[in-house]
């Protein structure tokens, strides 16, 4: 019913706002249980109270010898599969706003591309495993700028030029890349793994590496989110409203590139999270990026740890390949449904 002075539409929007907060809240205990769930799986099963115990110790600075295991090994393995995951959504919603393409993903100007062969080169070079994140990131970040010189026109940035730059990046990167395991086949097989994504050697310190270039990139693109709202309005519109299309452009580009940068650096090229969830997210929650962006943080950490625990857990081994053979047919089933 609504209030006096109510319009049909602000009660719409109070309905909507209303039937969200379960939704988050069920989402945040859903991303929560699945954090204490993988972290007790494994090799060694562990109950889900110990797992708590163990954290609690941890972080009250009263470690016991026997929590090495949660501590040390798994625990930074599962908070670094929620630190990506949440990157590889925000950046991804982000990237399909500001494009305008709903097949636009964080790796659409070249960053997975470049950070393979950063990798590649350390690897066949022989490089010290320290110094690959390094290089993966120099170079990802590299081919973005490469991308953004050859898509620009004047002072512009038109989306569909940077998108076939981006394409033409990608294309040549990957060429560069078979060269280089040609160079070195007996590193094929590492290349390969960087290529699917792996989580296995994520500790404290990728974590603290990771993490302040996930803050800068990820927490300026939340609060762009009222920007890349307005921008969907189409970029005439959005200039007459004041907004600096192309500067918003850039800026959202270089934040989602630094954060994606970072990430894939330190855990390899995972596919499909930063396309299926902002997806997913939108259906549920609508096309707000207000809401968008932060509620795609915590979807993309769930859908991560539940796809790094399977494939902990399965021949699958990888978790690039889970969240590829997971994600597609989930999206194409929620699409039938909404078509429905």
């Amino acid at each position: 019913m609504l209030q006096p002075g109510q319009s049909p539409e602000t009660g719409q929007r109070t309905r909507r706002g209303a039937a969200r907060g379960p939704l988050l809240l069920t989402l945040i205990l859903l991303l929560l249980g699945s954090m204490v769930l993988s972290v007790a799986v494994g090799s060694v099963s562990i109950p889900a109270s110990e797992v708590l115990d163990a954290v609690w110790r941890g972080l009250s600075g009263s470690l016991q010898e026997g929590d090495v295991i949660i501590w040390d090994i798994r625990l930074p393995r599962v908070l670094m599969a929620v630190l990506v995951g949440a990157c590889l959504s925000i950046c991804g919603a982000a990237f399909q706003g500001v494009f305008r393409n709903p097949l636009a993903d964080p790796y659409l100007l070249g960053v997975a591309s470049g950070a393979a062969v950063g990798a590649t080169a350390g690897l066949v070079l022989d490089l010290p495993r320290a110094i690959l994140p390094l290089t993966a990131m120099l170079t990802a970040l590299a081919t973005v700028a490469i991308t953004l010189m050859l898509g620009r026109s004047g002072r512009r940035f038109p989306p569909t030029r940077l998108i076939l730059a981006g394409v033409v990046m990608g294309s040549f990167l990957g060429a560069v890349t078979t060269f280089l395991i040609m160079q070195g086949e007996d590193r094929a097989r590492e290349v390969l793994a960087y290529t699917l994504g792996d989580l296995g050697f994520s500790s404290w310190g990728d974590i603290g590496r990771v993490l302040p270039y996930a803050l800068l990139g990820c927490g300026t693109l939340i609060g762009l989110g009222r920007a890349l709202d307005l921008l969907q309005l189409g970029d005439l519109t959005a200039s007459s409203l004041g907004l600096p299309v192309e500067k918003l452009r850039l800026l959202v580009i270089v934040a989602g590139s630094l954060a994606t940068a970072a990430a894939v650096a330190y855990t390899g090229v995972i596919g499909f999270v930063g396309l299926i969830v902002p997806h997913t997210v939108r259906l549920i929650w609508g096309p707000s990026h207000r809401v968008l962006l932060p509620v795609s943080a915590l979807a993309g950490g769930l859908l991560l740890v539940l796809a790094d625990l399977l494939a902990r857990t399965t021949p699958l081994s990888q978790v690039g390949i889970v969240t590829t053979l997971l994600g597609g047919p989930f999206f194409l089933y929620l699409l039938r449904r909404v078509k429905a």
